[in-house]
């Protein structure tokens, strides 16, 4: 029996490490990869417009379900256009291996057509990133990159020259899988009661959420009635901890709204929870004790009292037995209070004549969105405004996911964020939330919806303008310039490339276009034309920023609205116990 060449076996590792599909453009050095996928039962090639595109659609994979996923480029501009979705991957901690194929193997150093230098490019946005030369590093080299991305979350990058894929394999191919379940990080002893001795010893607690709490939601309300600590979130952490939280003070950060700042900055003692928040300006830098299973995240963003390195939920387990358990509930009822009062005052903005108002208010799509959309639908967000009315709006119920940019902040990334959500669970609803300018970067990726019949629908704030830069431009005191442009109708280039489309400029009219849209068999996208001046503030605002604001009069600024989380908000207040 003829021993398989490199790129066989390769094709061969993936599939028995569950591998289902490479997102890529075909071609060039890539070419004996895919005709491997071809002969190969188990594994198919996902056609992209754009390689960038396919390792955001990796990373969502990834993301998601928590297996492996994979995306490949072909040498040169192949490989380049992988770097954006592969920062973003990287930065997100989603395990995703990256094939950049490579000029032929003798051409290297020479200057040859299309010659890059991939083992240099990838460094930055890889955990690890080498190159195989020699068939005999097959299959090794690819079973330590695969284990690498899926221990520690991250991206691997193998480098592989063409003609090198095409030679005979020299070492046999066997048998098995990368380790994909984690062990838990129990923390040490001392540290668990130091934590019980500040807890303990502090009059007014707060707890601040972020992804890490995943699978701890339980435990964090648990801790929050012993100690009546109001909870608040971080936009990553908010589809883990929000739900079923009669502590909810909302979030913080640029998008935040409600009383969790002030939450966090009145109270005796704030502990982190699996959050690695990246805005230290928002955090009081002071006070504060922080529990995450990376070590390295420890006190990074602020000084604290304690570390602890542990598991979210193991911690909490821990430390909940040595508690004393508060009865005064005073701090915690303001913060509820003041929560309320700061949703009461901003839903006003949406709320005032918002069935009638041309243009459509963001707020108002945003919020009939989240009402029809379904009960275990995956969102994913552009980074701009859309991560605001995604954090205001999007009502999480531990079913539903909300997927971003979050940590790398890039435009483009929601359609193939959609894509590789959709291939990974074909029986949800998906729904990418895009804004205009993310939709124009990677427009052709509408073509790839339709090639792979996805049923994607996608609702576009269409507000012909980059509305995040221009609410940047308003806080430094600038006016704003070159972030509007012509309106485009995407539901017209929607139609054109085959998908289910209606533009929406009454807002009348946008209930049933997105009923329409949601229960459509097949793609479709809803190009909702909204008001451009429709911006959002941060919960907390400098003295230099309200300058900035003053300035820049002649613009409507809206602190925007908030949604169901309203009725959240009055329902935990009405839950106060009366004297």
């Amino acid at each position: 029996m003829a021993k398989p060449d490199v790129a066989e076996q390769f094709v061969q590792v993936l599939v028995q490490a569950g591998v289902e599909r490479i997102y890529g453009v075909v071609g060039d050095s890539l070419n004996p990869i895919v005709d491997a996928i071809r002969r190969t039962p188990g594994i198919d090639w996902v056609h992209v417009r754009n390689e960038e595109a396919g390792a955001f659609a990796a990373a969502a994979e990834a993301q998601l379900t928590g297996r492996l996923a994979v995306c490949a480029g072909s040498c040169g501009p192949g490989n380049t256009h992988l770097v954006q979705g592969l920062y973003d991957a990287h930065r997100t901690g989603a395990p995703v291996l990256a094939l950049a194929s490579h000029i032929p193997s003798g051409q290297i150093g020479t200057g040859f057509f299309q010659e890059t230098h991939p083992e240099r490019l990838f460094v930055d946005c890889s955990g690890y990133c080498e190159q195989i030369s020699r068939p005999a590093q097959m299959p090794r080299v690819l079973r330590i990159a695969m284990q690498h991305a899926l221990a520690r979350g991250e991206v691997s990058v193998l480098v592989l020259p063409g003609d090198v894929a095409q030679l005979e394999a020299e070492a046999p191919t066997g048998s098995g899988a990368p380790v994909t379940e984690h062990g838990t990080v129990v923390p040490p002893e001392p540290q668990v009661a130091r934590l019980a001795e500040l807890i303990n010893e502090a009059e007014t607690v707060t707890l601040f959420a972020g992804a890490g709490v995943r699978g701890a939601h339980a435990e964090v309300m648990e801790l929050a009635e012993a100690v009546q600590a109001p909870v608040g979130h971080s936009l990553r952490g908010k589809e883990w901890i929000q739900y079923d939280n009669p502590y909810d003070v909302g979030m913080s950060g640029l998008l935040g709204y409600g009383a969790c700042y002030r939450a966090m900055h009145d109270a005796d003692l704030l502990v982190l929870l699996g959050t690695d928040f990246p805005y230290d300006s928002f955090l009081p830098q002071a006070r504060t004790v922080q529990i995450d299973h990376d070590a390295t995240r420890l006190g990074r963003r602020t000084p604290l009292e304690l570390a602890v390195h542990g598991d979210v939920r193991e911690t909490l387990r821990a430390v909940l037995p040595l508690l004393r358990r508060k009865t005064d509930r005073a701090f915690l009822d303001r913060m509820l209070r003041d929560h309320c009062k700061a949703l009461e005052h901003v839903v006003d903005a949406y709320t005032r004549d918002v069935e009638k108002h041309v243009p459509i208010h963001p707020e108002f799509a945003a919020d009939l969105l989240d009402e029809l959309a379904a009960d275990d639908a995956i969102f994913t967000v552009d980074t701009g405004m859309c991560n605001v009315w995604a954090a205001r709006y999007l009502t999480p119920n531990g079913r539903r996911r909300v997927i971003g940019s979050f940590l790398h902040g890039t435009m483009a990334n929601a359609l193939p964020h959609a894509i590789g959500a959709q291939f990974a669970y074909p029986g949800r609803q998906v729904v990418s939330m895009s804004g205009d300018g993310g939709l124009g970067m990677l427009l052709g990726e509408l073509l790839t919806v339709v090639l792979h019949d996805l049923p994607v629908k996608i609702v576009t704030f269409n507000n012909s303008s980059l509305g995040m830069v221009k609410l940047e431009m308003l806080v430094d005191g600038l006016p704003d310039y070159q972030t509007d442009h012509r309106p485009v109708d995407f539901a017209a280039i929607a139609r054109g490339a085959g998908l289910h489309a209606e533009r929406v400029t009454e807002p009348s009219r946008l209930r049933s276009a997105l009923e329409t849209a949601l229960s459509h068999d097949g793609p479709a996208l809803v190009d909702v034309v909204t008001d451009p001046n429709a911006l959002s503030v941060p919960p907390r605002i400098t003295a230099g920023q309200l300058g900035g604001f003053a300035l820049a009069a002649s613009k409507v600024v809206l602190e925007g609205g908030v949604g169901r989380m309203i009725d959240l908000a009055r329902a935990n207040l009405r839950n106060i116990p009366r004297p």
